[in-house]
């Protein structure tokens, strides 16, 4: 990842005007670059910026890269404002991240100061070794064309058009493989006495997620984190307070089976503090005003009769 995938991403991004300091840290699977502008700099701009510099380096990048970089704004030393976890009796955790993602995040992304968010993990068909592991050497295409037939599965094709004189007709199919059955039966060749030998016979095939050594826990139970981060310029209590509004909506839009508390607000401890800061100021208020102000000695009033009066 730091050599086929990070190098190349830094190069474009190193010739971007206004960047003064680029780190990346690079694991199995997985790259992070962050790109820390200068202050004057529009940072609207910066981010057209580095779209450019990532639609640039695709070429450089290998050709069998799930999907093409992202980019977020964020502040790396900003903490996650809220923690939604998911959790789920009849759901494994796949479609948690299918509601996450899809669903609560996109909502929760239209609250006013709610910045990018993350959270789950990619759901995807794993395929172990099992069933009949004698039967794939029979094969005369061996693991490497067994990978390479479960490659091509995954490819969509383009559609196909039948033009008849004057009529026109589009063929399209979706032939996108999404779960654990449509992979069972995959044929991955035929071997003496034409008995076809299909992906479930011999490998293990189920419905999981891309990572298996990453995982979330609520309360004891698997769970999907939704964590939220506030935009820069937004108030913490404000967008918190936003958010709360609309958790019954939130909660409405996902399947029933599917659960999510509050895990962490981070408001908590400065709504205490602001309350300490208010209540401080009223009792210096109270101590300081009734020995701050002076009040003049009331003056007696003389009367004059009017026979005495001397006016005319």
């Amino acid at each position: 990842m730091a050599s086929s995938v990070a190098t190349p991403l830094e190069r474009q991004f190193g010739r971007i005007a206004s960047v003064t300091e680029m780190t990346s840290a690079s694991t199995l699977g997985s790259s992070s670059i962050t790109i820390q502008f200068d202050l004057n700099r529009n940072i609207d701009g910066a981010a057209r910026d580095v779209q450019r510099a990532i639609n640039a380096a695709r070429a450089y990048l290998p050709s069998d890269l799930p999907a093409n970089p992202t980019w977020r704004k964020v502040n790396p030393a900003d903490a996650p404002i809220m923690i939604l976890a998911l959790t789920s009796a009849g759901y494994d955790r796949g479609a948690l991240y299918d509601a996450a993602s899809t669903i609560l995040m996109q909502r929760l992304s239209q609250i006013p100061g709610v910045g990018p968010g993350r959270g789950g993990r990619r759901r995807a068909a794993r395929r172990a070794r099992g069933g009949q592991p004698h039967s794939i050497e029979r094969i005369r295409s061996g693991p490497a064309g067994y990978r390479d037939i479960v490659e091509q599965s995954e490819c969509k094709f383009g559609e196909r058009t039948i033009v008849r004189r004057q009529t026109t007709t589009d063929i399209a199919a979706n032939d996108q493989l999404l779960k654990a059955e449509d992979y069972r039966p995959l044929i991955l060749g035929v071997i003496p006495m034409a008995i076809a030998i299909q992906l479930g016979d011999v490998a293990d095939v189920e419905d999981s997620v891309e990572n298996l050594r990453a995982g979330g826990f609520a309360d004891g139970k698997p769970s999907v984190l939704a964590i939220i981060f506030k935009q820069p310029q937004a108030n913490i209590i404000d967008t918190v307070d936003h958010v709360r509004q609309e958790l019954p909506s939130l909660k409405a839009s996902i399947p029933a089976g599917i659960d999510f508390k509050v895990m962490l607000d981070r408001t908590t401890t400065i709504r205490a503090s602001v309350r300490d800061v208010e209540r401080t100021l009223l009792i210096s208020v109270g101590l300081v005003i009734p020995g701050g102000i002076s009040i003049p000695p009331q003056r007696e009033a003389t009367l004059i009769p009017a026979w005495r009066c001397p006016c005319r």
